[in-house]
């Protein structure tokens, strides 16, 4: 298999879940600008929505979105235990915090790494972001991972886009225990080697 991502984008959720599933694996960065991979090729082709992630699988097909490439990874090395069985309630309530954390969190921050949004328009986004985040630093009280004691694909993106929040001088501070989680994610040594491959620690 291979990841096409680019560094620190929501490819990191896969490429975390890659490492901690134990799978073996290639990864290729992509300029987003120029939609050119590492290696020259035209990225639109591989993935004509021309962005990340993009897995191409061994026989050559292509997966996108990212919920998607997760929960297929999770189902590739069940003994890892990312993802609860398939059918199963837990499995549909990880659907869930997948789909919260995409429509909820992930879009709100596009605004905010534009800079021809209107600031008034970034500020109305900026609080519902803060709502949400106000939400999961209760939620989080319940146990140190999203569905308890088990660490699953939906902490790998949800670390993933809390980690955006350095970048547009959103302070985890003021949610002292979804800054916890943070730094508990950040601590698994799949996520630092993944931080590592992508050029984002030293």
């Amino acid at each position: 298999m291979k990841l096409y991502y680019s560094p620190g984008a929501c490819s990191l959720s896969p490429h975390i879940v890659l490492r901690e599933a134990g799978l073996t694996f290639d990864i290729e960065k992509v300029d987003l600008r120029s939609k050119k991979t590492e290696s020259g090729k035209d990225f639109t082709t591989i993935n004509p929505k021309g962005y990340v992630p993009t897995l191409q699988l061994d026989d050559g097909s292509i997966l996108t979105e990212g919920p998607a490439i997760v929960q297929y990874l999770a189902d590739k090395a069940p003994q890892s235990k990312l993802a609860p069985a398939n059918g199963t309630m837990e499995r549909y309530r990880l659907q869930e915090t997948l789909n919260f954390i995409s429509t909820e969190l992930h879009k709100g921050f596009s605004p905010l790494f534009n800079p021809t949004y209107p600031e008034d328009a970034k500020k109305i986004v900026t609080e519902n972001l803060f709502k949400r985040f106000a939400y999961l630093n209760t939620f989080l009280e319940k146990g140190p991972y999203l569905t308890g004691e088990q660490f699953t694909v939906a902490d790998a993106y949800l670390f993933t886009v809390l980690g955006w929040t350095a970048f547009v001088k959103i302070d985890l501070g003021q949610w002292p225990v979804l800054k916890a989680y943070h730094a508990r994610v950040a601590g698994r040594p799949a996520v630092q080697a993944a931080l590592k491959a992508e050029g984002l620690l030293k």
